[in-house]
């Protein structure tokens, strides 16, 4: 089992940039693709975006592609993700998980395929 611990949410105005750190406990970090996802109050959490084991391959949810990016340094055990151009409607608390399966070429965007759950950090974009 992995540890998470994300942080760097805050509070910022529509129009500014956060980045968010995700720093894992375990050896075996490495191996495992990575994913953010958020959640609001009363609905389902969503992905947001998502990065494989080697870092090679990223995908994003459509409502933040050109805006966020993922990325992961693997002798550092952290994921990050920088938002820039934010939005109200990106206020949520953000969790990174590890896919469930190790060594996946190409992630799957679905919470079911992820495990291992951070505590997760809120995000409020203010207008």
């Amino acid at each position: 089992q992995v540890q998470l611990v994300e942080s760097g949410g805050g509070l910022v105005q529509a129009g500014g940039s956060l980045r968010l750190s995700c720093a894992a406990s375990g050896r075996t970090f490495r191996n495992y693709g990575m994913g953010w996802f958020r959640q609001a109050p009363g609905k389902e959490r969503e992905f947001v975006a998502g990065i494989n084991w080697s870092g090679t391959y990223t995908y994003y949810a459509d409502s933040v592609k050109g805006r966020f990016t993922i990325s992961r340094d693997n002798a550092k055990n952290t994921v990050y993700l920088q938002m820039n151009s934010l939005k109200p409607e990106d206020t949520n608390i953000y969790y990174c998980a590890k896919e469930r399966v190790a060594l996946r070429p190409y992630g799957v965007p679905v919470t079911g395929n992820y495990e291992d759950w951070g505590q997760g950090t809120q995000v409020t974009v203010s207008s």
